[in-house]
Order: structure tokens, then sequence, then C-alpha cells
């Protein structure tokens, strides 16, 4: 018997934390979390949120389908977010392993594309 795997992400949402910091990398982390969300890939949430763990986006993220935390830069800012408070399951972008380089990217819509391309293959079921 022949069987066809199917999504099973359900209704539940695919949240897409981005550290939108200071630099370069972060423009373009931050403006490709808003590519996806604009493709359907899934939605840009509140980094902030996580951070000042406010119940209603705590308890969203918690039931998320999935969840992709873009970091610009090696600190890790967007991944240490969700560890601290204490989201374990996730995929993680850093922009580094795209070749990209803090103060040495700018952030173009070919780069912002390299993420997206990246960020939704992650994001797929």
């Amino acid at each position: 018997m022949n069987e066809k795997r199917a999504c099973a992400c359900g209704s539940a949402p695919k949240l897409i934390f981005a550290c939108s910091g200071a630099a370069d990398v972060g423009a373009i982390a931050d403006q490709a979390a808003r590519q996806l969300t604009r493709d359907g890939s899934g939605k840009m949430y509140c980094l902030a949120g996580i951070g000042g763990r406010v119940s209603g986006i705590m308890a969203t993220t918690a039931s998320a389908a999935k969840i992709l935390a873009i970091d610009g830069c090696p600190l890790n800012c967007a991944k240490h977010c969700l560890e601290q408070a204490g989201f374990t399951t996730y995929e993680h972008l850093q922009l580094t392993d795209l070749g990209m380089e803090k103060g040495k990217s700018s952030p173009t819509p070919e780069a912002i594309g390299r993420v997206v391309t990246a960020g939704a293959a992650k994001l797929a079921c």
C-alpha cells in the first residue's frame, strides 16, 4: 500500500524570531523574517516578548508547530532568548553559515533572498 506523508503541522503557527540587532546582519535577519511572513512560510513574532516573558507570547510560542530563530551574528541572541525562556525545540539559522559577516554584509535583496530560501527550507514540514 502506498501512503503519502502529509504535513502534521495542523493549524498551529510556525513562528519566526529574528535578532534585529544594530548591525547589517541584524537588518538582513529582520527583513528576511518579514519576507518569510509575507510569503506565508511562517509568522514573524516578538522576540522582546520572549525576553520579557509576556504570558500571551510565551503561550503562543509554546503551542507553535515550528519555531525558527534567525541570528545575524555569532552572539546568537535569538537562540539564547528562546533557550533562556525554556524553549529547546526550534530550528536555528545563523547568517555566518551562509557566508555573511557582521559589518561586511549589506542588506541587499540578494542577501535577504538567500536567508529567505534557507529559512523557508527549515520551516517546511
